[in-house]
């Protein structure tokens, strides 16, 4: 961006300008003369009285009056040489800070200022931390304010929403620095490794990792389970298991059907509830789903007790057949990550000699354990079970807020919910938003444009997860003019003056106008931020700019780059069928 004034006339024309430069010429040159006369004359002795009004000195020195001592030329060019130095230092300095300055850096001065941010200060975050508590963190560091430089973090009761584009740095600016700043149970979701590589060696010092990995995205092997089903303690909780499989396996553009697909998540709620009752794992589910005949789980309904659901779901058995074959075909594609046989190995356990751990989320939640929860978009996506499990902690740490002093987590939970709209599709996430900061669980949804929570949480949802949030950061790479249009109203505006002049044969006449308004930031500029910036607005303040601060500069540095190095997929041996293969390909290339 350029100076915002760019394009208005200056206060100053160029008479001004040019009269200004010659006074800083004369005063610079006379100044000079002065000190070398003065200062020559004490190291030569001349025994000289010199006037002490440097224009009158000048003038004696002029009319012989006063003698140029000898020492007074090596003097001057003493005073020349050091002249110059601090001239290419500061000359040097100027670019070094441009170098360092954004194009958007000009906007600053329009935006919030020291003051708006004093709660989210260091000092402000640690003093807001020591009265919830919290030892060890002041909170979510968000970035460096451009103006003034001094670092901003949320406190341990804020909820943030942020919405970077591909590739803008909000991996290692945020989500990285969010977890090394947990001070409790940090809870992880997205569809790349790099955030797990990046920090589960820093984090293990402190408590249990756990990576959650049913596709493979970070190559982790099943050496632990957890049962979906142990969620499910009711028809309450099974319909929201229900509904996280139904979100999870539509596309964004998929089209439901008012009937079917209603009924058909009724049904998968009432088998999952069927399969908790009787101990069976969650493939039980599937096994039901494909025998529509089938009334195992109703009578495992009515001898626990859920005569209604256990009439609902012999209504489906029993309806015609082209009916109940809708349903049933509507419930099994919402439950098809389930004959995945690489996602039931850590669904289910393996035989009854399995000594692998089972994962708790009531115990997690009293850790300071880590949990990355992996998966990718598309046909076999776990994200249905990435979900459950990322819904299952919250609520055991929910529970476990509300028997706690003050009714808060007495460590907070931070939860990154990266690529929060493929891999954690979450429906009743706006509605439990803000709750959830009183709790002590604060959550981070990042997010890569407006448009992927709309598709998600729908209009109004997004706009409720929004405003929900007490930090919403905008890092750069959205080019949806509608979203960037609204952020540009909430940047604001700034005023400035605008002076005019006009020559006629009446003489040169100046009129001014102090009343002038101009978006900070519009659209284009906003739909071409560039890297290293970004736009926090926080409640009850301007809208801030801030220089990001990525996690390799900060103070896990060090143990960051580490842990990189030891889980780099290159440095692990390939699994035997992988390098029959590779020397396959090889013998193959090299007899061609």
């Amino acid at each position: 961006m350029g100076a915002p004034n760019s394009g208005k006339r200056s206060g100053l024309d160029t008479e001004t300008t040019l009269l200004w430069v010659v006074i800083a010429v004369v005063v610079a040159g006379v100044g000079s003369i002065t000190g070398a006369v003065h200062l020559g004359s004490l190291l030569s002795r001349d025994g000289q009285e010199l006037p002490a009004n440097p224009f009158e000195l000048v003038f004696s020195l002029i009319s012989h009056k006063v003698t140029w001592p000898a020492t007074a030329t090596g003097v001057l060019i003493g005073l020349g040489v050091l002249a110059l130095v601090i001239a290419v230092l500061v000359v040097r300095a100027v670019l070094r800070r441009k170098a360092k300055r954004s194009r958007v850096d000009a906007a600053a001065q329009y935006m919030a200022k020291g003051r708006d941010l004093k709660a989210l200060s260091l000092r402000g975050a640690t003093a807001t931390a020591e009265r919830l508590g919290v030892k060890g963190s002041p909170g979510v560091p968000v970035g460096k304010t451009v103006l003034g430089g001094q670092m901003v973090y949320g406190s341990w009761e804020d909820m943030h929403i942020d919405i970077w584009g591909p590739r803008t740095g909000k991996t290692t600016s945020r989500a990285i620095p969010a977890i090394l700043a947990a001070p409790g149970a940090a809870l992880v979701t997205s569809n790349k490794r790099d955030i797990v590589d990046g920090t589960r060696d820093v984090r293990a010092a402190d408590g249990p990792v756990w990576v959650f990995d049913p596709q493979g995205v970070a190559l982790e092997e099943p050496s632990w389970w957890w049962n979906p089903l142990s969620y499910v303690t009711d028809e309450v909780r099974a319909a929201r298991l229900a509904d996280h499989f139904a979100a999870g396996s539509r596309g964004p553009e998929a089209k439901t059907d008012a009937y079917f697909d209603p009924a058909g998540q009724d049904l998968l709620a009432g088998l999952l509830l069927a399969a908790a009752l009787d101990d069976r794992p969650i493939t039980q589910v599937h096994t039901w789903l494909t025998r529509p005949s089938d009334d195992e789980a109703v009578d495992i309904l009515k001898a626990g007790g859920f005569i209604q659901t256990a009439n609902a779901v012999g209504g489906v058995i029993n309806a015609p057949e082209k009916q109940r074959g809708g349903v049933y075909g509507t419930a099994l594609q919402m439950a098809s990550c389930l004959t995945n046989r690489q996602v039931a190995t850590w669904v289910t356990p393996q035989g009854d000699t399995d000594t692998r751990d089972q994962f708790d989320p009531a115990a997690f939640v009293r850790s300071k354990g880590t949990l990355y929860s992996l998966s990718k978009e598309g046909k076999g996506t776990a994200g249905p079970l990435v979900t459950a499990l990322t819904v299952a902690v919250v609520e055991a740490a929910e529970e476990l807020a509300v028997h706690s002093p003050g009714g808060r987590l007495a460590n907070p939970m931070i939860g990154v919910l990266d690529e929060a709209a493929n891999v954690c599709r979450w429906r009743e996430l706006p509605n439990l938003y803000s709750h959830y900061g009183s709790r002590g669980i604060v959550l981070m949804t990042i997010l890569q444009s407006w448009s992927q929570g709309v598709e998600v949480w729908g209009r109004d949802g997004m706009r409720k997860l929004w405003s929900a949030s007490n930090i919403k950061v905008y890092g750069g790479g959205v080019a949806e003019a509608e979203f960037l249009g609204e952020l540009a109203q909430l940047v604001g505006e700034y005023r400035y003056s605008n002076t005019t002049r006009s020559r006629s044969k009446q003489g040169t006449s100046h009129s001014r106008d102090d009343d002038r308004k101009e978006r900070t930031l519009d659209v284009s500029e906003l739909a071409a931020f560039p890297r290293g910036r970004a736009i926090m607005f926080a409640s009850g303040a301007p809208a801030a700019l801030l220089e990001t601060v990525p996690w390799m500069n900060g103070p896990h540095a060090e143990a960051v780059r580490a842990s990189i190095a030891a889980h780099d997929p290159s440095n692990k041996p390939q699994p035997a069928a992988t390098a029959t293969s590779n020397r396959w390909i090889t013998a193959g290339a090299s007899d061609d």
